[in-house]
């Protein structure tokens, strides 16, 4: 999604301007409270002259606008410094909310000086619609501030965005995946070794299967002697002798 032309140009004039300010890492995170806390402090007091009517009160809420599109700058100035430390060493999901992060600050920043200009106009057309037409911008505003601050809370406690101890981590992640890859190169030679080995010791045990398979093949073979057909021809061979019958002597 890209910005339209004018919102360009100012982004133009305001990142020309962000050389001279010298802004320091981390301070977004301060900055972004402003931006925050000022229009809920605009809304209470709008809601409060609803009943009073003062334009002591209406000047202050106006004063406090003003102070919101200048926080709404600085919001967006800082988060870009901080954006760029921290954009290269994020996931692509983590760039991918960073990204659409900043693009939703970019329109609250303009949209802060919308805020300002329908102020500026419910206060010179005294009418009760300019007035509630000014409300609901209001109140549009601060809804897009709040999840501008919830995503914002999700990219540094989600995705660790300019958390030291994270960057740290990484660090150590990345020197203990280099020396991973050096002993591997190292011992590569030895992994060749020992996968040929157990290819051998492998092809070893299916030789010694193979010829076990083959030898109880030849043991099935062998005929085995039926002793009881032995012992029954031997029977049948025998020459049967006859009886000799005692004579008995006769007078």
């Amino acid at each position: 999604m890209e910005l339209p032309a004018i919102p360009v140009v100012i982004l133009d004039v305001i990142h020309k301007i962000e050389p001279l300010l010298d802004i320091q890492l981390l301070m977004h995170p301060p900055v972004v409270h402003f931006i925050i806390a000022l229009p809920m402090v605009v809304l209470l007091l709008e809601f409060i002259n609803v009943f009073t009517k003062k334009r002591t009160i209406g000047v202050i809420s106006f004063l406090l606008l003003i102070l919101v599109s200048i926080a709404a700058v600085a919001a967006y100035l800082t988060g870009t410094v901080d954006g760029k430390e921290a954009y290269p060493l994020l996931s692509e999901i983590a760039q991918s909310e960073l990204k659409e992060h900043k693009l939703l600050g970019t329109y609250l920043m303009l949209a802060s000086v919308i805020v300002l200009f329908f102020k500026l106009l419910s206060s010179l057309v005294s009418r009760g619609l300019m007035k509630a037409l000014y409300i609901l911008i209001l109140l549009l505003f601060i809804a897009g501030i709040l999840n501008q601050g919830k995503e914002g809370g999700k990219l540094v406690y989600t995705y660790g965005v300019n958390v030291k101890k994270v960057l740290e981590l990484d660090n150590e992640l990345d020197d203990i995946k280099e020396e991973l890859e050096e002993l591997e190169e190292e011992n590569k030679p030895e992994l060749v070794s020992e996968e040929e080995t157990s290819s051998i010791e492998s092809t070893g045990v299916e030789v010694i299967e193979k010829q076990n398979h083959t030898a109880k093949i030849d043991a099935v073979k062998v005929p085995v002697p039926v002793t009881e057909k032995v012992e029954e021809k031997i029977a049948v061979e025998v020459i049967p002798q006859v009886a000799m019958t005692p004579s008995v002597a006769t007078h």
